[in-house]
């Protein structure tokens, strides 16, 4: 008697592509540790106004309340009213001397990104040490600079300049990527041997030299200019990977059920192939922001990545190449970049192992 015969035998549903691809993936412990850090970093980027900084994050002055900490993500958006009232890097005790009736509520860490905090600027509270002197303590959990600034602020904040140049630079490079490597392995003919030589193209140039020709050139380079040549000089390895998926997806069975049903060629592009090419295609992605961290870092440690004022963990690094003897300066921020690109390498080798069926076999 076979299985058919017996009607207490339950067959059960096979899973779905992605819903396997995620179980695959979580027996990956590193995998999962990589993603929690990943998550962690996030909301360290997002709330880090929150965490440290001189602005209080809410306060009520003169009857209104406000929220200077949103400085931090864009000068502007902190009134004006603290400047010309004179608060500005004095709210604990201006805002009691111009409103005694004021109150605030400050970050997590009183230490600033761009100034040294001074003797009692905060009551009771010392003013940061400058040079050697600025050694980790319970004040500046990872040290001060030469001058004073606390490195612990500005690890903080310099999260989130390494997330969005990994984030924005790669989705840039995706969205090139997938469009252009569609585009190539669908249509085929000229249109894939323009496209693969204009690839070929992008691959000769060197990201580095390029940036650094581009803020030679600009005359107020800033980070969102790093990320744009990132993006548009990182896509040729996706392009590559999704015009193969594509001229093997598009000799499918219900591509050609769509096709006979009069589907038109975009819609059979993004919306049957694109989703089962997905998958193999979030490896490289994957592996470009880590690539697009360690570009950033590296520009910032030779002093062109970002603008003056903001926080970056390979401007810490620089500082610490000229303050050697200040082995904070090298070892916070080395740890965390080193951290950073081994987390999404970790969930990029994952990825690779889930979605490629060959290692998806060996790993059983």
């Amino acid at each position: 008697m076979n299985h058919y015969d017996n009607p207490k035998t339950e067959i059960q549903a096979s899973h779905g592509y992605w819903r396997e691809t995620w179980r695959r993936f979580r027996r990956r412990k590193l995998a999962m540790c990589a993603v929690v850090y990943v998550v962690i970093m996030a909301l360290i980027a997002i709330f880090s106004p929150l965490i440290a900084g001189t602005k209080p994050i809410v306060c009520k002055y003169k009857g209104q309340l406000y929220f200077p900490c949103l400085g931090y993500f864009n000068e502007s958006w902190e009134n004006p009213i603290f400047i010309n009232d004179g608060v500005l890097n004095k709210y604990p005790t201006k805002l009691k001397e111009n409103d005694p009736n004021s109150w605030a509520v400050y970050p997590l860490m009183y230490n600033d990104i761009t100034r040294r905090v001074k003797d009692e600027e905060f009551p009771g509270r010392p003013g940061n040490p400058t040079f050697a002197d600025g050694v980790p303590s319970a004040m500046n959990p990872c040290g001060t600079n030469a001058y004073g600034y606390d490195v612990a602020a500005m690890m903080v904040h310099g999260t989130r300049i390494a997330l969005l140049v990994g984030f924005i630079s790669t989705g840039i490079a995706a969205v090139i990527g997938v469009c252009i490597g569609a585009l190539c392995g669908y249509f085929g003919g000229w249109v894939d041997m323009v496209l693969s030589r204009l690839t070929e193209v992008v691959m000769c140039v060197p990201t580095l030299v390029l940036i650094l020709a581009f803020i030679a050139i600009l005359e107020r380079p800033s980070i969102f200019h790093t990320m744009a040549i990132i993006g548009l000089t990182g896509w040729t390895g996706i392009a590559r990977l999704t015009r193969g998926e594509f001229m093997k997806l598009k000799q499918m069975e219900y591509v050609t059920a769509a096709k006979a049903l009069g589907t038109g060629r975009l819609r059979i592009i993004f919306r049957h192939i694109l989703p089962n090419a997905l998958a193999p295609i979030l490896v490289p992605i994957t592996f470009g922001i880590a690539a697009a961290i360690l570009t950033e870092s590296s520009l910032s440690f030779l002093g062109v990545g970002t603008a003056p004022g903001t926080a970056s963990w390979g401007k810490i690094l620089s500082e610490g190449r000229s303050n050697l003897a200040m082995w904070w300066l090298t070892f916070f921020p080395g740890v965390a970049i080193f951290l950073t690109v081994l987390a999404y390498n970790l969930i990029g080798e994952a990825l690779q192992e889930a979605t490629d069926p060959r290692l998806r076999e060996a790993g059983k």
